[in-house]
C-alpha cells in the first residue's frame, strides 16, 4: 500500500497543533475564540433535549418491556432486522394456568367456572396490553430513537467538526500574533518577518472563512431542534391518545368480568343488616357505579372503590342509603356515592 509520507507528516503536525492549542486553553496561557450568546444558547437546548430524550426513551422502554433481557433481546433483533419473537405476557401466562385450573376442578364448580372467565379475561388483557405496547412503540419510541440516531448524531458531528476549526483558527490567530511581534527582528529561519506575517494573515482569512462557515452550518441544525420537539409533541400526544383507549379497553374488561362473576352459581353473601331476604326479593336489584371512595363507619355498612360496579337493592324506609352487594359481602352504603346504572 502507498502512502503519502508529506501527507501524513502534514496531518500529523496539525494534530499535535490542536493539541497543543487545547492544552494552553485550558491552563488558560492561550486565547479562545467564544462562540456568540445564541449559538450556545441553541447548544445548550440541543444537549438538554438530547439527554431528555435519551432517559425519557430509556424509561418508557422500561416500563413497556419490564423484563431486561426481553429488551436485550428486541434490540438484536432489530439490529438483524429480524422479526421479534412473539412472546406471551405475564397475564396471558395467569390467565393459560386459570383456564387449567378451572377446567381440572370442573366447569360445573363455582370455584372452577370463576377461574376460566378470570382467566379468558386475563388473556384478554394481555392482548389489549400487547397492542398497546405495539402502538406506544409506533408512534412514540420509534420517533425518539430516530431522533437520537439521526438529527441528534449529526449535530454532534458538525460541533465536532466546528470545535476542530476553532482550534486551527485560535493557533491561525496565534501565530500571526508572533509573526507580528517579531517585525523589524532577524529572523532565524532567514525569511522575512514580513512573508511570515502575510503567510501567517492569508492563512488566518482561510481559517476564519472555513469557521463561520461550519458555524452557520450547525446553527441551522440547532435551530432545528425546535420542529423537533414539535414533532415530538404529537407524538406524545398520539402516545396518551393510545393509552387512554388501554385503559379504557382494560376497564371495560373488568366491568364486563364483574357481571359474569356476579351470575356464577354458587355464590353465597352474607349481609350484615337486618334487612331480610324476602325484602331484597321484593325490591329487586339494579347496578351502580362508585363514585367516590366510601369506607365503612361501622359494621353494618360496606366499603366501596371509585368505578367499582356493584349491585344494590333499596333499603324500605331509608332514602339516604341503599344496600350493595360487592362479592361475598354486603352492607349499607350512601346513596350520594353511587351512580345507578340499570336494572339487572
Amino acid at each position: 500500500m502507498d502512502f503519502n509520507v508529506k501527507k501524513l507528516v502534514k496531518d500529523a503536525g496539525v494534530a499535535l497543533s490542536r493539541v497543543v492549542q487545547l492544552t494552553e486553553e485550558t491552563l488558560g496561557t492561550s486565547e479562545k475564540t467564544e462562540l456568540d450568546a445564541h449559538f450556545e444558547h441553541l447548544a445548550d437546548r440541543a444537549n438538554a433535549t438530547k439527554s431528555w430524550t435519551e432517559k425519557v426513551l430509556r424509561n418508557m422502554e422500561a416500563m413497556l418491556t419490564p423484563n431486561p433481557g426481553n429488551r436485550i433481546e428486541d434490540f438484536f433483533y432489530e439490529k438483524i432486522d429480524k422479526k421479534k419473537p412473539n412472546r406471551l405476557s405475564n397475564l396471558e401466562y395467569v390467565g393459560i394456568d386459570m383456564i387449567e385450573a378451572g377446567n381440572d376442578f370442573g366447569p360445573g364448580i363455582a370455584y372452577g367456572s370463576a377461574l376460566i372467565k378470570v382467566g379468558h379475561c386475563q388473556q384478554k388483557l394481555g392482548q389489549i396490553e400487547r397492542d398497546f405496547i405495539g402502538t406506544a412503540a409506533n408512534c412514540y419510541i420509534q420517533p425518539l430513537r430516530k431522533f437520537l440516531d439521526g438529527e441528534m448524531k449529526t449535530i454532534s458531528k458538525e460541533m465536532s467538526i466546528l470545535e476542530i476549526k476553532r482550534l486551527d483558527l485560535d493557533s491561525c490567530k496565534k501565530r500571526v500574533r508572533k509573526a507580528r511581534s517579531m517585525l523589524g527582528q532577524q529572523s532565524e529561519s532567514g525569511i522575512s518577518p514580513e512573508v511570515i506575517l502575510d503567510q501567517a494573515e492569508r492563512e488566518l482569512r482561510v481559517a476564519q472563512s472555513e469557521f463561520d462557515r461550519q458555524a452557520e452550518i450547525t446553527k441551522l441544525l440547532l435551530e432545528g431542534v425546535s420542529s423537533s420537539q414539535a414533532g415530538h409533541l404529537r407524538c406524545l400526544h398520539e402516545f396518551v391518545e393510545a393509552q387512554t383507549r388501554h385503559y379504557a379497553q382494560c376497564h371495560a374488561a373488568m366491568q364486563e368480568l364483574q357481571r359474569e362473576l356476579a351470575g356464577v352459581s354458587g355464590s353465597s353473601f352474607h349481609p350484615t343488616t337486618s334487612i331480610n331476604s324476602n325484602q331484597l326479593m321484593e325490591n329487586g336489584q339494579q347496578q351502580a357505579r362508585v363514585v367516590f371512595d366510601y369506607k365503612a363507619k361501622n359494621g353494618d355498612e360496606l366499603s366501596v372503590l371509585q368505578d367499582e360496579v356493584i349491585r344494590i337493592t333499596k333499603i324500605p324506609e331509608d332514602d339516604d342509603f341503599i344496600l350493595g352487594f360487592q362479592g361475598n359481602q354486603c352492607g349499607r352504603v350512601p346513596k350520594a356515592f353511587l351512580e345507578i346504572l340499570s336494572y339487572k
